[in-house]
């Protein structure tokens, strides 16, 4: 391939900032082999040097190889099987074996990319040590980090993945997950961040992905080492491709899982080989299509992998540690692959021994590899989003905290990239640095989402007590996004089933960084309330209510939010199944009223909190004024506080209402009752004028297995007090119920089975699928 000239490299500079690329074509070639580069700035390594930190000391100096061969390590994908591969590393060192180059793909690529950066195997150990699926995958900052708006989702029961609405249909993601996540790890393990030519890394380096379009390996010579690891272990379906210059990368297992060709083009003589192998699934276990895809992918990498076995020569070791049946998607796990490696490794010692170095000489060599310049602290001059479509540019960068002027922090800018990619407008977020003449700019590459602006989720509740109470609901969101450069959103959200509602609500933030909105909305809702004197249901209301509203309100960021408004609207309430002493009302109720609302949030999770708080203060103040019928106010608070220790986590929850002056009409009176809410009385149960409960819940997290963030069992202790209640006989006084249960944190929401019982001797079971409370 022609090297570019200095004004193609301009030319090239500027169209990745255009396309949102920090990815470029290099220009070293290997026989049958498309080599391409990674770079922030979009240059190749092999026409411009990586600029260098300020005040960066020089390296020592380099031994002489003299006449001993060149050896280079070739490391094997095989997903969470690799980190075998810090074993046969650990071997190496103990037996002073020089390595002078590695080639890897896949997990391979990010062992070899770690140990080419001058990262020591034990210090490759102890960061795998504290990994997990969890930390690896799951795509969602903090949840403490999320604006108010997206957090409020969480309280609802949508599980489903958003699935893109566009003129052209129904879309969705390219991947589960989209990778920022994976960066964020990927950047511990390259200790030489920035763009970089891989031959002057302390060891050459290589790393192989596949051209998802042509089917073609793609080596890369250069790039920004996080971003390069990222696209060599892209596997199809589960990370998202990645993509530069029009070109979409994934796994290079797919085409070269054990990269010796490109070793030998690094001009090495001898090759040490570690190939962790492709188990083929059996028979029994090809029921899915799932199954099928993932054993056609198997098929295709252990096909190239034979390949690449035949070339290796008499002089060449191969290693393969006895990795049995471990799974390649088993992160949990990954340290209990390294012994298994090390023990591979071990047995090949006979072949090794004739390669290694004297103590003084190899000792001098891994001082030089490991000589690692400092962190780059310096300040950016200016901060730069690749062009958007959709999204203003200014409300991107104002979740971020780093700014210009002053010293980058390589944690804060990874927890920028989270924040960013948590707004929920874009598919991907990474970021490279661009120096220019006398200006040093961070580029923040944010990919808008391709099956955006508009989204659809769905979602599903389940219950029963087991004694012929038995409800569901399903419920769906439908968002449209940007509908004008300060981030306006429509969303509309439906359900039917016991509740059936449809609220639709227009959020028009007033400046970029949405510290003030107006909202106004519609509602429509109907809902039974069941009567109840003591375990005897007398009567049921059908509520049909209609409401129009408008608020105006202050976020404060990702703490919380407060809302003053005014609604007006009408309600039906009738006696559906009662006698008639027992009715709601005259029918039709117009209403009018002031709302007021402020909700803080800084929980890590709505489900199984471990820690943080929330709280919530509403007041509905009925006005004759505004239309209203009734004259009275309602106001309630809630709370919940979750602490943790090891598994082991305590919450604390109250709630509290009550009428302010007038007593409250008995359409709008405070329902109580069920599982955590009173457990051991029957879901909603007490119905009165005010409210007082408290509880303290205990669980412990049990196991945490691939399909479950976790299974969980605990109890609760419960105590509260219904006032004024609607029917004579019902519970009064303070009221002592507890549960025990067990739960599952699923994709599908949490699942509950719990048993609640109440001093009085009244006690339910209890079945959720979704919110219980």
């Amino acid at each position: 391939m022609k090297a570019a000239t200095p004004d193609g490299l301009r030319i090239l500079r500027l169209a990745a900032l255009a396309l949102a690329a920090c990815l470029a074509v290099g220009a070293r070639a290997a026989p049958d082999v498309a080599t391409a580069s990674t770079a922030s700035s979009a240059s190749s390594a092999a026409d411009v040097p990586a600029p260098a930190a300020t005040g960066t000391p020089a390296a020592p100096a380099a031994p002489v190889r003299g006449t001993r061969p060149r050896i280079c390590l070739v490391l094997s994908g095989g997903g969470a099987r690799g980190a075998a591969h810090i074993g046969v590393l650990k071997v190496l060192e103990e037996l002073r074996v020089p390595v002078d180059c590695i080639a890897g793909t896949s997990m391979g690529s990010l062992v070899g990319g770690a140990y080419a950066t001058g990262m020591s195997p034990a210090e490759m150990e102890r960061l795998v040590g504290g990994l997990s699926t969890e930390k690896l995958f799951k795509e969602r900052p903090p949840r403490q980090d999320l604006t108010i708006r997206r957090k409020q989702d969480d309280f609802t029961n949508l599980f489903t993945p958003e699935i893109g609405v566009q003129a052209s249909g129904l879309l969705l993601p390219k991947g589960a997950v989209s990778g920022v996540q994976l960066e964020t790890v990927l950047r511990q393990l390259a200790r030489t961040p920035g763009y970089r030519d891989f031959d002057k890394l302390p060891i050459p380096y290589r790393a192989v992905a596949t051209d998802l379009v042509s089917g073609t390996p793609v080596v890369f010579n250069s790039g920004e080492l996080a971003n390069v690891m990222r696209a060599s272990m892209s596997v199809p379906g589960a990370v998202a491709p990645a993509e530069y210059q029009g070109r979409l990368l994934v796994d290079g297992g797919l085409t070269d899982n054990l990269p010796v060709g490109v070793a030998r083009a690094m001009g090495a003589d001898v090759i040490i080989a570690v190939n962790l192998g492709t188990p083929l699934m059996k028979r029994e276990e090809l029921t899915s299509v799932i199954g099928v895809t993932g054993q056609m992918l198997n098929i295709l990498t252990e096909q190239n992998v034979r390949a690449s076995l035949a070339s290796l020569a008499p002089a060449d070791v191969l290693i393969e540690p006895a990795l049995g049946d471990f799974s390649a998607t088993d992160f949990d796990h990954l340290t209990a692959t390294i012994p298994i490696g090390e023990a591979a490794a071990r047995k090949v010692a006979e072949r090794l021994a004739p390669l290694a170095l004297p103590p003084a000489q190899y000792a001098q060599l891994r001082a030089v590899q490991q000589a690692v310049p400092p962190p780059d602290t310096r300040p950016v001059d200016a901060i730069e989003l690749a062009p958007l479509h959709r999204v203003n540019p200014e409300v991107a960068t104002a979740v971020m905290e780093t700014k210009p002027g002053e010293p980058l922090d390589q944690a804060t800018l990874d927890q920028d990239m989270r924040r960013l990619f948590g707004t929920g407008d874009f598919e991907h977020v990474n970021y490279g640095i661009l120096e220019e003449p006398g200006k040093r700019i961070l580029v923040v590459n944010a990919v808008e989402k391709s099956y955006g602006p508009d989204y659809l989720r769905f979602g599903l509740g389940l219950s029963s007590d087991f004694r012929g109470d038995a409800f569901f609901n399903l419920v769906g969101s439908y968002r449209r996004t940007w509908l004008n450069s300060l981030g306006a959103e429509w969303r509309t959200d439906a359900q039917v089933g016991q509740t059936t509602s449809l609220m639709s609500e227009f959020y028009q933030p007033l400046n970029t960084r949405q510290y003030f909105f107006i909202a106004p909305r519609i509602e429509l809702e109907r809902r039974p309330v069941n009567v109840f004197q003591g375990s005897t249901r007398l009567a049921t209301y059908d509520l049909r209510r209609f409401d129009v509203a408008l608020d105006v309100g202050s976020q404060f960021t990702k703490y919380g939010e407060l809302r003053l408004g005014v609604q007006t609207g009408t309600l039906d309430a009738t006696l559906s199944t009662g006698p008639e002493a027992l009715s709601p009302g005259p029918g039709r109720i117009k209403r009018g009223a002031i709302t007021g609302r402020l909700f803080v949030d800084q929980l890590d999770s709505v489900d199984f909190p471990r820690f943080g708080y929330s709280a919530s203060v509403r007041v509905y103040a009925s006005q004759p004024g505004l239309g209203a019928d009734d004259s009275y106010v309602k106001a309630q608070a809630e709370g919940t506080y979750a602490h943790s220790w090891g598994n082991h986590t305590v919450s604390l929850g109250f709630k509290a209402g009550s009428n302010v002056g007038n007593p409250l009409p008995r359409y709008d009176l405070f329902q109580w009752g069920g599982f955590l809410q009173q457990s051991g009385y029957a879901t909603g149960q007490l119905l009165g004028g005010n409210l007082q409960f408290a509880r303290l819940v205990y669980y412990n997290k049990l196991a945490r297995q691939t399909l479950l963030q976790g299974i969980y069992a605990g109890f609760s202790l419960e105590a509260g007090r219904m006032g004024a209640p609607l029917v004579p006989g019902s519970p009064t006084g303070l009221l002592k119920s507890g549960s025990l249960f067990l739960a599952l944190d699923s994709p599908l929401g949490p699942l509950y089975l719990a048993y609640g019982r109440a001093a009085a001797g009244t006690y339910s079971f209890y079945l959720y699928l979704g919110k219980p409370f």
